[in-house]
């Protein structure tokens, strides 16, 4: 998905980042303690939204994946924005480009996605688009953000060189003095 540009309704912009979670054997997965998730997975074909709102503050985006074997979800963590760029600085409150979708909240706020599409399947949206012809080549990977459990994963995905990112790969961080 990183470099696919994802249109919803009147605003879009590029995947620069994503992270992967296995439905099965991930601890750091809501399918590894949540029954409904698991539910989630059984029922539903690849492309279903799963969207949560995340400690009662933000809503979450990810897809539901199917690959030879295995399902998950690819959540998507930042976007560099391409359009509608006026309505998602009014939705965020602030105008600065590069914070309006540097993270898995921002994106959705900017976006104005919520709740009320979870279980939704993205390809039968009227309003919603993958363009998957912009898919970039120069993907790097990096630990998950934020996880405690399956930490040792690197199952963050990233637009190699994007200032969009919601925090810079690991080994570019400013180190803690």
């Amino acid at each position: 998905m990183i470099g696919c540009e994802l249109t919803w309704a009147d605003s879009a912009g590029i995947i620069v980042e994503t992270e992967a979670y296995a439905a099965i054997g991930d601890e750091a997965a809501h399918t590894f303690l949540r029954p409904s998730a698991r539910r989630f997975v059984a029922e539903r074909p690849a492309g279903s939204l799963y969207v949560y709102l995340n400690y009662g503050m933000h809503w979450l985006l990810n897809f539901l994946v199917s690959g030879t074997g295995a399902r998950g979800f690819v959540l998507v963590r930042a976007l560099q924005p391409t359009k509608g760029i006026d309505l998602m600085r009014t939705r965020r409150g602030l105008s600065a480009e590069r914070s309006l979708c540097s993270g898995p909240g921002k994106l959705t706020q900017a976006l104005a996605i919520d709740g009320s599409v979870h279980g939704k399947d993205v390809f039968a949206l009227p309003y919603a688009r993958l363009n998957a012809t912009l898919c970039a080549a120069a993907v790097e990977t990096d630990l998950r953000v934020g996880i405690t459990k399956s930490a040792e994963l690197e199952w963050r995905f990233l637009l190699k060189g994007s200032p969009y990112l919601s925090i810079p790969k690991k080994e570019t961080r400013p180190r803690a003095s």
